[in-house]
């Protein structure tokens, strides 16, 4: 395997995780509404002149987050909002062009194997429909409502989530053989996937807590809700599940249980871990793994705690990619059971 496609994947996956996090900022401030149309080619270029600058500033007045939320608001206050939701689209134009140009390149030389082509390709067609999703989101928050669908941002998030350990997937496969004593760990594979689903569960319920705007209520406990250990107003909505995906204060509570829960498996999984005696490596993984784990739950409280602020959120949601990334590492590098060698 080739150690240039690798970098490639390595760096692309890491293009992935500022990209998520000016997301974040742009959700954050909510300024994911400013820009109310989509040109995939024309829309890469900001407002160059007074002109245009006003064109578009009389676009966005005719959105419902300008006539129910911003009404008044001054061309200038515009063009700060309008920044993150340009540099968002904008980066999103970059990863696009820094994943398919070196694919191409790559292909033609022959530094990918037949067997690896269409894997690679898959990641691309992620790619594009990650750009329709999110233009989707967008639109959701266009037509009556003065915010996008915590349905279809949560869906937006997991899609990068994919597409991230995709490209880690096919990074470590390329970057080589797996070091020495590795099956040793093969007993806590299947907790290695469970942490995995239980990353992705939170996240999920992190994204419908973002869109809820529910991250403030009950800002100033933890780990009560309130007096209590969850609030009294969690099943006010009816049929009951209902509550746990659109109610703010369900929505908060859940996230806080999933999140617990994979706190908990991940301590367990390092420990197990670490009792197997892996090589040296390996245990620097799990130790990360674990510190990582311990940083994620403080960078977490430490968002509730200061009522969603917003260089804590956007860390607490590089954290999570960055657990992710960590497990995909993991994974790759525990064989399976019935495995004799130590290399895929």
């Amino acid at each position: 395997m080739s150690k240039s496609v690798a970098i490639w994947l390595f760096a692309c996956a890491a293009f992935v995780i500022v990209a998520t996090q000016v997301g974040a900022i742009t959700r954050l401030t909510e300024s994911g509404l400013s820009i109310v149309e989509w040109n995939p080619l024309k829309g890469a270029l900001p407002p160059l002149n007074e002109l245009q600058w006003q064109d578009e500033f009389a676009r966005y007045q005719t959105s419902p987050q300008y006539k129910q939320v911003n009404e008044g608001m001054s061309l200038e206050d515009f063009k700060k909002i309008y920044f993150w939701e340009w540099l968002h689209r904008l980066l999103d134009r970059l990863l696009g062009l820094a994943y398919f140009l070196p694919l191409v390149w790559f292909w033609k030389t022959g530094k990918i194997p037949a067997e690896k082509k269409k894997p690679l390709m898959g990641i691309f067609l992620l790619g594009a429909a990650q750009g329709a999703l999110g233009w989707l989101m967008v639109k959701s928050g266009l037509e009556s409502r003065p915010s996008v669908s915590h349905y279809l941002l949560a869906a937006h998030l997991m899609l990068a989530m994919v597409i991230f350990c995709c490209m880690l997937r096919m990074a470590f496969i390329f970057n080589g053989p797996r070091p020495s004593g590795s099956a040793a760990l093969a007993p806590i594979r299947s907790l290695v996937r469970l942490a995995v689903g239980l990353v992705a569960a939170t996240m999920t319920w992190g994204a419908f807590t973002a869109g809820l705007r529910a991250g403030v209520l009950y800002g100033d406990t933890f780990p009560m809700m309130g007096a209590h250990l969850w609030p009294g107003e969690m099943v006010s909505l009816s049929p009951l599940w209902h509550n746990f995906f659109e109610n703010p204060a369900a929505v908060q509570f859940t996230h806080r249980v999933l999140a617990v829960a994979t706190f908990v498996v991940l301590m367990a999984l390092s420990a197990k871990g670490l009792m197997l005696k892996p090589s040296s490596p390996l245990r620097l993984l799990l130790i990360a793994l674990c510190a990582m784990a311990c940083a994620q739950v403080g960078l977490g409280i430490g968002t509730l705690l200061t009522h969603v602020n917003i260089v804590v959120a956007t860390l607490h949601q590089a954290g999570a990619l960055i657990l992710l990334a960590l497990l995909m590492a993991l994974l790759h590098n525990i064989p399976h059971r019935g495995e004799t060698h130590a290399t895929r």
